[in-house]
């Protein structure tokens, strides 16, 4: 494994949340500047994990047909392509940008664990995943602390603050151009496409892992600043509670590979990491004014599951190909789970005007979470 690899492989990583996590801290001047509605808006911030759902299944047929890196390459490219779009003076362009690099999102979050199945030992693999789940984190960090900073400081305003991540889509275009020699599809080479694991039990176990870790996650992001700020928290020390939440993540995802290092069967990590998940909604529910603590438990469980959940994607597999097909399925699922996530908190909320049965809710689908990963962590290959 070359140093080269793991350097394309954290370029590529840091173009998968870079142009999705500025949207939120910008979407007020986006409404504003745009005249979109809360409603609008709401739909923009989705519109990218309702397309990762809809667009996973076709990845694995895709990469079978033209090879791993050169899809990821024209997804790159595609993805270049979106980002500009969107940042252009009008609501189609916005909303049609979000599109495209949404579907070209999607092709490097399935093709990434395939490529890492197929070019990584064994051995390397969760750690070379939790190095780019890490990279991830810190550029979704970054992206999230400078859009609006860059929104009031560069011409063009929010528009222009959409489109700054291009600089690392081009960088990684051109560190994955010259390994797209000698990548051939397995269709050319022979061999046959790896079918959707439907029928196999450990598939789906690491499917509602990635879905319940993700619906946990992304509705974190979204309502954790509004619980905090209507449990009597300020506006400023709720932003600040969110952003020691995606720090504690961070920490969370690079320490799970030294911590668990040569261990193979990961039913146990992967249930308390949910088990934390759990116990900081909790923490929510029965004693607000632990929100500190509510957080760090949250970031500790939420990092150590997002780096199981993606090492489980190549792990669980005995090719590359069945990796891609595993992590189609699990996306797919699991980003459509995740969409819905934030929404129906927010349908329970409005319904009965309180936190405490959304948190509830989310506790208990933590402890789902923990029977999920406690079958997802076995040490064992999926059968189609």
């Amino acid at each position: 494994m070359s140093v080269g690899l793991v350097v394309a492989i954290c370029l590529v990583a840091a173009n998968l949340r870079t142009t999705l996590t500025g949207v939120g801290t910008l979407l007020p001047e986006i409404e504003r500047g745009s005249g979109l509605t809360s409603s609008w808006g709401g739909l923009l911030s989705t519109l990218p994990l309702l397309t990762f759902a809809a667009t996973s299944p076709l990845v694995d047929r895709a990469s079978h047909r033209w090879g791993g890196a050169r899809l990821l390459v024209a997804s790159l490219g595609v993805l270049a392509v979106g980002t500009v779009v969107r940042s252009l003076p009008s609501v189609i362009c916005l909303f049609t940008g979000t599109v495209i690099l949404s579907v070209a999102i999607a092709f490097g979050n399935v093709l990434l664990p395939a490529l890492i199945r197929r070019s990584v030992p064994t051995r390397r693999i969760q750690s070379v995943s939790a190095l780019y789940v890490t990279v991830m984190g810190l550029m979704a960090a970054v992206s999230s602390g400078i859009s609006a900073p860059l929104a009031h400081t560069v011409p063009g305003s929010w528009r222009t603050a959409l489109a700054w991540g291009v600089a690392f889509t081009v960088a990684a275009f051109l560190a994955w151009l010259p390994r797209m020699r000698g990548d051939k599809p397995p269709a050319s080479a022979g061999g046959t496409r790896s079918p959707v694991p439907w029928r196999s039990g450990l598939a789906w176990q690491v499917t509602f892992f990635m879905g319940l870790q993700s619906l946990a996650f992304y509705t974190a992001v979204a309502w954790l600043p509004s619980i905090l700020i209507d449990r009597g928290t300020s506006s400023t020390t709720a932003g600040w509670m969110l952003f020691s939440y995606q720090v504690v993540s961070l920490a969370a995802s690079s320490l799970l590979p030294l911590l668990t290092r040569g261990r193979h069967d990961q039913r146990w990590t992967a249930a308390g990491a949910s088990v934390l998940v759990a116990g900081g909604f909790t923490v929510l529910v029965a004693a607000p004014a632990l929100s500190v603590v509510a957080c760090t438990l949250l970031g500790l469980g939420g990092g150590a599951c997002l780096v199981l959940a993606l090492t489980f994607q190549s792990r669980r597999a005995g090719s590359s190909g069945e990796a891609a097909a595993l992590a189609g399925m699990a996306q797919s699922i699991g980003y459509l789970v995740a969409a819905a996530g934030p929404l129906l908190l927010g349908i329970l909320h409005d319904t009965t005007h309180s936190w405490t049965l959304p948190l509830t809710v989310l506790a208990a689908l933590g402890i789902a979470t923990a029977i999920a990963g406690h079958g997802a962590g076995r040490d064992s290959h999926i059968t189609a």
